[in-house]
């Protein structure tokens, strides 16, 4: 494990060195770098000779920092950071849930290092649609009046959604405009997602100004996308796009992924 400092936070970020382009996996909300997605893609560039990225924000995980003092544009330079001490000239960018709207931060910052994206239930302006929007009144007075608000989550202990994640989010939000991401990007998300709609995934593409965005939906797929099956079409999906840009790595069939 190697780590990185990004705002004075030690991150702890663990990297496999390998051909490029390189693979960056980034994280949902309030998850971490061991979860089943990240461990499927640690084993799948391994097994390819890829080189593999994976790290925690500030406050999550086995990184330093407080979980309540996080934001977006803190958590897109912890992976700005994470990024640029990567020894990878070009790297596809892999993100979950909020993982995908930090990848999208992160191919508009530095276009030059990104070579695609993958994003999977990606969720760029949760913090306004989905959290602030869906607020009750009640809500929406205590979290200004106190700064934070816990609120029930089905991964686990009640989640913290501070005063300051949905005012510095305003600051980033992307589904208002055209995102000139020119890379090509792959996108997934289930049909039963309860946590963002699938459709959102339609306005992203939309949005995209890249003629190169594929999006698969899973009928009976969650938020998750955890499952052997899901993971098997991210492997599809990340072997067909890396294959494109090395003109080594075939096409493989999902069984095979």
């Amino acid at each position: 494990m190697v780590a990185v400092i990004s705002h004075g936070v030690r991150l702890a970020v663990e990297a496999m060195a390998g051909s490029d382009p390189a693979v960056l996996f980034l994280p949902g909300f309030a998850s971490d770098m061991r979860g089943t997605k990240a461990e499927f893609l640690a084993d799948w560039c391994a097994s390819r000779g890829g080189g593999f990225t994976r790290f925690d924000y500030s406050g999550h995980g086995e990184s330093g920092g407080a979980f309540e003092q996080g934001t977006i544009g803190r958590w897109t330079d912890d992976a700005r950071a994470v990024l640029h001490a990567m020894p990878a000239a070009r790297v596809v960018l892999v993100g979950s849930s909020m993982g995908g709207w930090i990848a999208l931060n992160l191919a508009l910052a530095a276009p030059a290092r990104i070579a695609g994206l993958v994003l999977l239930a990606p969720a760029p302006d949760f913090t306004e649609d989905l959290m602030w929007d869906a607020m009750m009144p009640d809500e929406r007075a205590m979290l200004l009046r106190a700064g934070v608000l816990r609120v029930p989550s089905a991964y686990g202990p009640p989640t913290p959604i501070t005063r300051t994640l949905i005012e510095e989010g305003r600051q980033h939000l992307l589904l208002r405009a055209p995102i000139g991401v020119g890379v090509p990007v792959r996108i997934l998300h289930g049909q039963r997602d309860p946590d963002v709609p699938w459709q959102r995934s339609l306005t992203l593409a939309e949005r995209l100004t890249s003629e190169d965005v594929r999006l698969t939906l899973i009928k009976d797929a969650d938020h998750r996308l955890s499952r052997p099956e899901d993971l098997a079409l991210l492997g599809h999906l990340l072997g067909g796009l890396r294959s494109g840009m090395t003109g080594v790595m075939g096409m493989e069939s999902p069984e095979t992924a």
